[in-house]
């Protein structure tokens, strides 16, 4: 008996482990859709003055990411950072350049996508420029088995804080533009993709399959064990 009741025992600590894991995907589901839903609103808004300096620490991506901005200044010459990328376009880069606010900081934009066999076509506006886009906040560490490598000159991710370093940007903002497409002329804007990766239903419904097939497992375990308790 005492080997039944630490059956029952580990089997309802199990049940309980994957009901708690399936409310938890759950809830995580309600946050996920609330934020696809506050994000799905705010790109439709009117743009806003670029968050400055006085702002920056409040700055998350539930509160930020994808806000059409609108910044104007200047652009800091020979100073883009190729980043890789594989748009609808196909394979190339995201160019990032460092636009100098007519405050003082400085904000990385991304003037959009050229080409792989096209990447010297980069034509810099020269003079004040006003650039309006979506706020993107950094994205540090590279990108999958890929580390971002400043001193060869390899990005595959727009690490703002990195590239900010390297080219010895002291008051740089926390995020970067993803500029508005104006023309068809590289670099190309407005490619942004939004997009949330949301599998919470399917781990929900995973753990709560879990739990109910030890359910199951243990009921049916119970009843041949009533039948015969030498098989337990």
């Amino acid at each position: 008996m005492r080997g039944h009741a630490v059956f029952v025992t580990c089997a309802a600590l199990a049940t309980a482990l994957f009901l708690g894991l399936g409310i938890w995907q759950v809830q995580r589901l309600g946050w996920k859709l609330d934020l696809i839903a506050r994000v799905d609103a705010r790109v439709t808004q009117d743009p806003v003055a670029a968050p400055g300096p006085a702002d920056w620490a409040g700055l998350t991506p539930e509160n930020a990411e994808y806000l059409p901005v609108q910044v104007s200044g200047r652009y800091v010459p020979d100073q883009d950072r190729l980043v890789q990328a594989v748009t609808e376009r196909g394979a190339g880069f995201w160019v990032m350049t460092p636009l100098v606010a007519d405050q003082g900081w400085t904000v990385l934009v991304n003037r959009g996508f050229v080409a792989a066999d096209r990447r010297d076509d980069r034509p810099l506006p020269m003079g004040k420029v006003t650039v309006t886009g979506l706020l993107r906040m950094s994205q540090p560490d590279g990108a999958f088995l890929r580390d971002n490598d400043p001193a060869a000159g390899r990005w595959y991710s727009r690490d703002t804080a990195a590239m900010a370093r390297q080219a010895g940007i002291q008051n740089a903002a926390p995020y970067f533009i993803d500029a508005q497409r104006i023309s068809d002329a590289q670099p190309i804007g407005g490619l942004t993709i939004i997009s949330f990766r949301n599998p919470h239903l399917s781990y929900a419904l995973t753990w709560f399959a879990m739990a109910i097939g030890t359910i199951a497992l243990t009921v049916f375990a119970l009843r041949r064990t009533t039948r015969d308790p030498s098989e337990i």
